[in-house]
């Protein structure tokens, strides 16, 4: 039954978040709030970034597709869950389900590696900054993005070309509000083996590698800091790092929740909170986190808006 996508399943059912009415009333309007900050949040950072040759550096420049790959991550599952909540409908496609799973695991990829050549940009600046505008030129920068983009993508294709090689014979019905890898491996009828072994060991890889990336650039930098005589310098070196170290803490610590976690301390229930965490939470935040705690970005966004206000 393995070798061929034999598959006698051609839709799945998205069991989402509950299934009583009025909850998912309010399921919908506090999605939809979310997703509608989420849009807004990440795009006026693009634009502020864009706009403001101030915020014309490599730190900007990694910010503005942090960004974007954020709106576009919480993109592919939150309006599929507002359309089907405002429809009453739980049906995906087969198609659809395999298309949103590879953008999925694409943009969590994307995610890991630019907090991890993030994390490398505040290294070079804190440790090298005679010779910072030298190592990060804007060839540097775009490659970097391009790797990480080729990485994502190729990451994504394999998991998603592994999956559409099983079967799916009877149950269709899966417990979550998106096409969730773990979920549809459960409800396959083929030999699971070989997604699994590509998960612990490839997937595994591609998680810890950029962690580990995030922590050696950070214990570089801390040792750094401590070295620098007056406490005034030593602030202004850390909060320059500030915003960046509490995006990575809030992304890594709910994936930790989710997938670090003992198995007989696991739920359903756990599991689906840990997940909003940070696929539409975690988006939603990091545009407040980091104009809250940047002086130049707020600049940047309150002359945008200035600028706007004038044009009116």
């Amino acid at each position: 039954m393995g070798g061929a996508n034999q598959s006698s399943v051609s839709e799945f059912l998205l069991l989402g978040l509950s299934r009583q009415p009025q909850q998912q009333q309010l399921l919908f309007v506090l999605f939809l709030s979310m997703y509608l900050a989420t849009v807004l949040g990440n795009l006026l950072i693009i634009l502020a970034i864009s706009t403001d040759s101030r915020l014309h550096t490599p730190m900007y420049f990694f910010l503005s597709n942090l960004s974007f790959v954020d709106l576009c991550f919480s993109s592919t599952n939150v309006p599929k869950m507002l359309v089907n909540y405002l429809l009453g409908s739980q049906i995906i496609s087969f198609l659809g389900c395999l298309t949103q799973l590879y953008f999925f695991i694409m943009f969590t990829v994307m995610d890991h590696c630019l907090l991890a050549v993030m994390a490398y940009d505040r290294f070079v600046a804190v440790c090298h900054p005679l010779h910072y505008t030298k190592k990060m030129t804007p060839e540097l920068c775009a490659l970097l993005i391009s790797v990480a983009c080729g990485i994502a993508n190729a990451n994504a294709l394999l998991h998603t070309l592994l999956l559409a090689r099983l079967s799916f014979c009877a149950d269709n019905r899966i417990p979550h509000f998106f096409c969730d890898v773990a979920a549809l491996l459960k409800l396959s009828c083929s030999d699971t083996h070989l997604n699994e072994m590509v998960i612990l060991t490839e997937g595994s890889l591609i998680t810890i590698i950029p962690f580990v990336c995030i922590l050696v650039s950070y214990i570089y930098i801390t040792s750094a800091v401590l070295r620098v005589p007056s406490t005034q310098g030593k602030w202004k070196a850390f909060s320059t790092c500030g915003s960046h170290l509490a995006v990575v803490s809030l992304f890594y610590g709910t994936i930790i929740a989710v997938y670090l976690n003992p198995s007989s301390s696991h739920s359903a229930e756990k599991d689906i909170a840990a997940t909003v965490m940070y696929t539409v939470v975690t988006p939603m935040l990091n545009p407040f986190i980091y104009s809250l705690r940047n002086k130049d970005m707020k600049g940047a966004l309150r002359k945008m808006m200035g600028r706007n206000r004038d044009s009116i």
